[in-house]
């Protein structure tokens, strides 16, 4: 997974100054159009409004297609960027209190306030990478008080070849490119993802990038959350995830970004915004 930055940054330390860096330096690097879909006239502008910076990832505000204004506000972002650290293989986190802090970005990318969680709602890095806090404050208020609306979560499967954009709050930069497929089961070192989404190679997202929206140009809406890529060529170590087939095979993509699916969280929550894993339809693991 695209390690949270102050781990990475440790890493680079101890490896010392020769090594090659796991993540980039502060300077992130320029945005590469996929020039496949960067002209299609039915496309709409992703920004940044919307998006938060935790202290070590990226993530943002978002609800699903039947929450209310009133409800509380979400944050989605990657259940390895926890606060508490990495879950464990079949672990899932429900209802723990948290008091954890977040930048609220507008369009151009300025911080324009500190949200706060009052708990994580879901967190788990089995069969996906996600983590959902609540937090103390309403979609209503945040629009009425800053002028920004969620990102809502589309309740259905994406599509290969959809036009998409990665909105890093933690580096304030997009990365645009297109979805390239989806892989039946990723391994990533002691860690299991199913039907993940593979970008096309203009999508080189790089340490802080994790738990970034990855947004439909087209409408707008969240379809995955960013969390890993293969750094190295390694197969199925941490930092170099490996793709497994239906039949068993292993392929190793070297500087290929991916993301993990959003589409099955609205169906596991109510319109007040309450986790609901024994909701019909929700079929996110358990505890």
């Amino acid at each position: 997974m695209r390690k949270p930055l102050v781990a990475a940054l440790f890493a680079l330390v101890i490896a010392g100054a020769g090594a090659a860096p796991a993540v980039a330096a502060p300077a992130a690097p320029a945005v590469k159009a996929d020039t496949k879909t960067a002209a299609s006239p039915t496309l709409q502008a992703v920004t940044l409004a919307g998006t938060v910076a935790l202290s070590n990832c990226s993530g943002s505000v978002v609800r699903f297609p039947n929450s209310l204004d009133t409800a509380p506000a979400l944050v989605l972002t990657n259940g390895h960027c926890l606060e508490s650290g990495f879950p464990e293989p079949g672990e899932v986190i429900v209802n723990r209190a948290s008091s954890r802090t977040f930048g609220l970005l507008n369009s151009a990318g300025t911080r324009v306030a500190t949200l706060r969680a009052n708990k994580i709602a879901y967190a788990t890095m089995t069969d996906t990478d996600a983590t959902i806090y609540q937090l103390t404050t309403t979609y209503a208020a945040i629009r009425n008080s800053y002028g920004i609306s969620a990102l809502t979560v589309q309740d259905t499967h994406p599509t290969a070849g959809t036009a998409i954009t990665v909105a890093s709050g933690y580096w304030k930069r997009l990365y645009s490119c297109s979805i390239d497929g989806f892989v039946h089961t990723m391994r990533e070192g002691d860690w299991t993802w199913k039907d993940s989404v593979r970008y096309t190679s203009a999508c080189n997202t790089i340490g802080g990038t994790s738990g970034s929206p990855v947004v439909d140009q087209t409408t707008g809406k969240v379809v995955a959350v960013n969390n890993t890529g293969n750094e190295d060529g390694e197969s199925c170590t941490v930092n170099n995830p490996c793709e497994v087939d239906a039949s068993g095979n292993v392929t190793v993509r070297q500087g290929i970004n991916y993301a993990q699916e959003t589409y099955r969280f609205p169906a596991c929550f109510t319109t007040g915004n309450q986790l609901s894993l024994s909701a019909s339809g929700c079929v996110l693991p358990k505890p």
